[in-house]
């Protein structure tokens, strides 16, 4: 498993390099801009931000750049490429350096994901 040795998260994006560099930095820069009340937190060795409970993540990996959602089966309407299963509906987004993803659909996702967050609360608590 590829790990990102990081104190924070500024530090985690200053560890990557190359072409993964720059989507972790355009993506930081998204969720920021469409949703600046959500907390970045460095957890589980990638950038996670958390409103209610965890609403999206950013993980760097050796080929790859994951870009996930807890409630991301509910946005496939959105982005219909991303994948997974499981636990709290997870839906991930894998970008590689020639992977077509826009600035617009980011946003999207963010603002639909933070607004499932205050609708529905933390998807890690049984309700």
């Amino acid at each position: 498993m590829y790990r990102v040795m990081a104190a924070d998260p500024d530090g985690y994006v200053a560890a990557l390099d190359g072409w993964r560099q720059a989507q972790v930095a355009a993506l930081r820069a998204v969720v920021r801009q469409a949703q600046p009340g959500l907390e970045e937190k460095l957890k589980w060795g990638h950038l996670v931000y958390f409103g209610n409970g965890p609403v999206l993540l950013i993980r760097a990996e050796e080929s790859r750049v994951l870009f996930g959602f807890w409630r991301g089966k509910r946005l496939l309407d959105i982005e219909p490429r991303m994948r997974g299963g499981g636990k709290f509906e997870l839906r991930t987004l894998a970008l590689r350096e020639d992977t077509p993803f826009g600035r617009e659909t980011a946003m999207a996702l963010v603002k639909a994901a933070a607004a499932l967050d205050a609708r529905l609360g933390d998807p890690t608590r049984r309700s």
